[in-house]
């Protein structure tokens, strides 16, 4: 019985949120991929873009629960979200054509494209809190456990509950669509193959006729729809702060440089990677190792090896410990 207790205070307080926050991460990694992988520069941008399409799904939601539409129990921003990747696509080509495109024909270095996207971060920044301001903003509604701790733990009888959030299913869900939808796309599909040819070899790629901007305009694209859905979901699952995606693009390169830069499913991986080094160093342990001990015995401190404050900083300390043992990342190999 308390290893039981154990088990389902670890599920309910590291696993379910380490495998939400490595979805949310993961395609928030994909995009940076994508883009490094088709433009080869990092975009530091991307974040912005995630905060970009989050606000548009949360403005488009609060205008649809004014005029009394929703899906409920399903949150109405599932309904919004359509408006937000839409809007996030045309941010992203218009960045690409007034921006990037200028230093892509003048054949610019790829620091010179990373310290541009810097810019146009603080940029879109600047612009996202004039449009929906500083504060935080929570727009999740319809139902909101699947699974309550009292229901839980009435079923089981143990001391410790699970609950299984609403936005955690989702989140799953939507992630586990769009991984497949992607690298269906990627590996079968005519475009999908010019990417990974044109990634691959770009003079080899434009002597078998493959339209370099149609390509680019492709990763742009993906890229938008990537951000939009991975901020909407991280989001939607915790709550909006515009200031938080700048802080979220630390985990997210991490990720992608983990599992291997411009490598897909190296993104998918390093994600989950970061997820569950983040939330499991920064938990207390300290309950659980008190089930698992003597009767009546508990550790006396908190049992954590670092304060949730430090939060961000274990991505990066993940990263070096990686780079220092596999350089390429945890799946090197050819980009997209």
């Amino acid at each position: 019985m308390e290893i039981a207790n154990a088990f389902a205070l670890l599920t309910n307080f590291v696993i379910l949120p380490a495998i939400t926050y490595g979805a949310q991460l993961s395609l928030g990694a994909l995009g940076v991929t994508i883009v490094f992988g088709i433009l080869r520069f990092a975009n530091f941008s991307h974040g912005e873009l995630m905060s970009f399409g989050a606000m548009v799904t949360i403005l488009t939601t609060h205008l649809l629960q004014t005029k009394g539409v929703s899906i409920s129990p399903m949150p109405t921003a599932l309904l919004a979200l359509p408006a937000g990747i839409l809007a996030t696509i045309v941010i992203a080509l218009l960045e690409d054509q007034i921006i990037f495109r200028f230093y892509r024909k003048n054949r610019s270095t790829p620091i010179t494209f990373t310290i541009v996207s810097v810019g146009l971060m603080f940029f879109m920044a600047g612009l996202i809190r004039i449009i929906i301001g500083p504060n935080e903003h929570n727009f999740a509604d319809g139902a909101r456990f699947l699974i309550s701790f009292r229901d839980f733990k009435a079923i089981t009888g143990l001391d410790q509950g699970i609950a299984i959030r609403q936005t955690q299913l989702i989140t799953l869900l939507v992630t586990l669509i769009v991984v497949i939808s992607l690298f269906w796309f990627i590996y079968k599909t005519r475009w999908g193959k010019a990417m990974r040819a044109y990634s691959d070899n770009e003079d080899l790629a434009l002597l078998s006729g493959i339209n370099p901007e149609r390509v680019v305009l492709i990763a742009w694209i993906i890229a938008g729809t990537l951000a939009c859905i991975a901020g909407t979901l991280y989001s939607l699952d915790k709550i909006y702060k515009p200031f938080i995606f700048m802080q979220i693009m630390l985990p997210v390169f991490a990720a992608t440089i983990i599992g291997g830069i411009g490598q897909p499913l190296g993104a998918v991986f390093g994600g989950f990677v970061v997820a569950f080094s983040e939330v499991t160093v920064t938990y207390s342990f300290k309950k659980f190792l008190a089930y698992l001990g003597p009767t009546n015995w508990e550790p006396e401190g908190l049992v954590q090896l670092l304060s949730t404050d430090y939060k961000y900083a274990v991505s990066f300390l993940v990263l070096i410990l990686v780079l220092l043992v596999r350089p390429t990342g945890l799946i090197p190999g050819k980009t997209i």
